[in-house]
């Protein structure tokens, strides 16, 4: 890996546009506390002390983005409902750009709600249509990507898929055409459904179990040789650029035909790892767009994914806290 000065790798951040184009989601937290069973049903009585809304879904990445300091847009269908106006006021504290999303009366705004009490989660409430785009809102949508591609001129647009209906084979394949069009790189992190619909893009960040799924391993013994494998069957089917394959505990792996290697997590004393996928592919196409570097982009995102496993709940990376790891970890990039 060559000299990399970090202090001006993420000062760099603020030039970098990044679009991210998936579906975006409200997480509803409510706390409360259990004292009795109801008369009613033999289910626990929660009171409710509070409540907290939060961004979720492909917005988590946009968020984390928005955390490293780069100039993020968010690009999606929603309901035209409260729960999107929600939705818009969280984005926009945390300046994350709403002016590509697409609001649709026909559609919910995907809300996810949590009634937790003694950090025991006693129930969770989904309201979300999974249906995919009707052709004419692929249309809507698409018309807004291009404009927001014209306009803002991105370095790097995000393909973030949660199966509920926004990325269709479609948009997928006239969003990487369009990038391919304006030299934008692409970059995914994909969901069973449309797996292999992400034909040609740069980077493609499954993780191994999604992999292992998608072309139905049995293989127990995960190496460098098997990785390797794996990569050539995903290119033979996708024609991507890089493979970049998370192994939660054990790391992460990339591969792009010229060389490949697997990168060991760090120790690290793991409290939850929701949203250390939404951080991972984050990070990794923001190093990639500012420096092209596969291995330091794996490294990096290495460091971030395991960062935010210490930390309760979905959590976006803290910026200086990832500038003080890489600093300490990477001393060979100094």
């Amino acid at each position: 890996m060559d000299k990399v000065d970090f202090d001006k790798l993420f000062s760099d951040f603020s030039t970098i546009k990044v679009g991210v184009v998936g579906d975006v989601m409200l997480d509803v937290y409510w706390w409360g506390h259990v004292e009795r069973i109801s008369p009613e049903a033999p289910v626990p009585v929660v009171a409710l002390d509070k409540n907290e809304h939060r961004i979720g879904g492909a917005g988590n990445v946009a968020l984390n983005l928005a955390a490293l300091g780069a100039q993020v847009s968010i690009l999606s269908v929603m309901g035209a409902d409260d729960n999107a106006g929600t939705l818009i006021r969280l984005f926009n504290e945390h300046q994350i750009q709403t002016s590509w999303l697409v609001q649709l009366a026909s559609r919910i705004t995907t809300t996810k709600t949590r009634i937790i009490s003694r950090s025991q989660h006693m129930l969770r409430l989904d309201a979300e249509i999974t249906k995919e785009l009707s052709a004419d809102d692929e249309n809507v949508l698409l018309q807004k990507v291009q404009q927001y591609i014209e306009t803002e001129k991105p370095q790097v647009i995000i393909f973030e898929d949660y199966n509920k209906g926004v990325l269709t084979e479609q948009v997928i394949k006239k969003i990487t055409a369009l990038c391919k069009q304006h030299d934008i790189i692409t970059t995914v992190d994909p969901k069973r459904k449309n797996f292999f619909s992400y034909q040609g893009v740069d980077i493609f960040k499954p993780n191994l179990k999604e992999v292992k799924d998608g072309l139905n391993l049995l293989v127990e013994d995960i190496n460098l040789q098997t990785l390797g494998e794996i990569h050539a069957q995903l290119k033979e089917k996708l024609q991507h650029a890089i493979s970049f394959i998370t192994l939660s505990e054990r790391g992460v792996f990339y591969g792009d035909g010229r060389s490949s290697r697997i990168i060991p997590s760090h120790l690290r004393n793991i409290a939850d790892v929701s949203g250390a996928g939404d951080t991972v592919i984050a990070v990794a196409s923001l190093i990639y767009a500012a420096t092209r570097s596969v291995d330091l982009m794996a490294e990096v995102a290495n460091i971030a994914g395991g960062l935010v496993c210490e930390e309760v709940g979905t959590v976006a990376i803290n910026k200086q806290s990832l500038l003080n790891e890489c600093k300490q970890l990477l001393p060979a990039a100094l």
